[in-house]
């Protein structure tokens, strides 16, 4: 049999080991939202967008793997004259690799639930929701990334840029140690 002392340093050992399992555990359950521009194509009929992903896992072990834009739900002429109907839809995973990831944040649960709640309420908004001018992508990523604690601006000449636009907020966000995408 053992002595004692051994018996409890062996027993404390144990117990930290149990700690440092438990701590980890917590320290992985978190959700990281990256912020992404698209250049826009000619030849894709594709046009500039920004978007966020969210990646990783919540305190309740649930797995996060989701990304979402505002865009207009048909894009035609009338997009210039004004609100036409909108849509809040998902990037493919083959294009996410073509994008621009400009900065990336870890928010907690609630934050990540708040964040949700907005996206839900702009997909379901009623009526004609998209304007070009008042709320389009860039308008719907700037309020998610004010839910998340980061300060927002819409300058008038960067609403139709969300590369410019994105490189701005980051300006805006030294913490953020986003590098401007050219």
């Amino acid at each position: 049999m053992p002595p004692i002392p051994f018996r409890s340093t062996l027993a404390r050992l144990v117990l930290l080991a149990a700690l440092l399992v438990c701590w980890s555990d917590a320290a992985l359950a978190q959700v990281r939202v990256e912020f992404h521009s698209f250049n826009g194509s000619f030849f894709g009929s594709r046009f500039p967008h920004t978007f966020v992903v969210f990646e990783g896992t919540l305190d309740s072990g649930e797995r996060v793997h989701s990304n979402y834009g505002f865009s207009a739900k048909t894009v035609s002429p009338a997009v210039l004259a004004g609100p036409v109907a909108h849509v809040v839809y998902s990037e493919k995973e083959k294009y996410l690799k073509s994008t621009n990831v400009h900065f990336t944040i870890d928010v907690p649960d609630a934050t990540y639930r708040r964040m949700m709640q907005e996206v839900i309420a702009w997909r379901d908004a009623p009526g004609k929701y998209y304007d070009l001018d008042t709320r389009n992508c860039i308008h719907f990523v700037g309020r998610l990334a004010e839910l998340a604690g980061i300060k927002v601006d819409y300058p008038h000449d960067l609403l139709r840029k969300p590369k410019a636009w994105l490189n701005h907020i980051g300006d805006l966000n030294p913490q953020l140690h986003a590098r401007p995408i050219p």
